[in-house]
């Protein structure tokens, strides 16, 4: 059977309250607001060819203006409203911003195959060079393998990123 023209949709339990703030160590998670709005923008713009090459795919393909950037954050405010999926700001002590992580559901990323459809989440994340060069990279994967099995309720994560730590 074909399904890479479907996503799976994130099953979470009756009365599942996501949380908005998760913490890790010195890494703190919090989902991403139209209020991020300018300091999202630095840090993609700051990061675009360290993205592609660790998170994989095809976006940013070019530099992201506010006015692009501020669409995308209410889709990540309504989607995370709605559980349909949830998206984080990333930052460290003595770092500030460092990048940002997503829990999407499967066939969102990339397409759907029978493999990916065990999965009950996808899990994708990046991080600054300046973050990626004190080793943030590696310890925010450590953090969400806590966060997407332990604060959410996933069993199966699927890390999509094109270079895992």
């Amino acid at each position: 059977m074909d399904l890479t023209p479907y996503a799976r949709k994130l099953v979470l339990p009756l009365g599942f309250v996501p949380p908005r703030v998760l913490r890790y160590d010195d890494v703190v998670a919090r989902a991403i607001t139209r209020d991020d709005v300018a300091e999202d923008v630095l840090g993609i713009n700051a990061s675009l060819d360290l993205i592609r090459e660790t998170r994989g795919g095809s976006w940013p393909t070019e530099a992201v203006t506010e006015e692009e950037i501020i669409v995308d954050e209410y889709w990540h405010e309504c989607e995370f409203r709605d559980n349909k999926s949830f998206s984080f700001i990333l930052r460290a002590d003595g770092l500030g911003y460092v990048g940002c992580a997503y829990l999407y559901p499967m066939g969102v990323r990339q397409p759907l195959t029978p493999d990916l459809a065990q999965h009950d989440v996808d899990v994708s994340w990046w991080v600054t060079p300046k973050a990626h060069q004190a080793g943030y990279y590696a310890k925010v994967h450590e953090a969400l393998q806590q966060w997407a099995t332990e604060d959410y309720p996933f069993q199966r994560p699927h890390y999509s990123n094109a270079r895992m730590p």
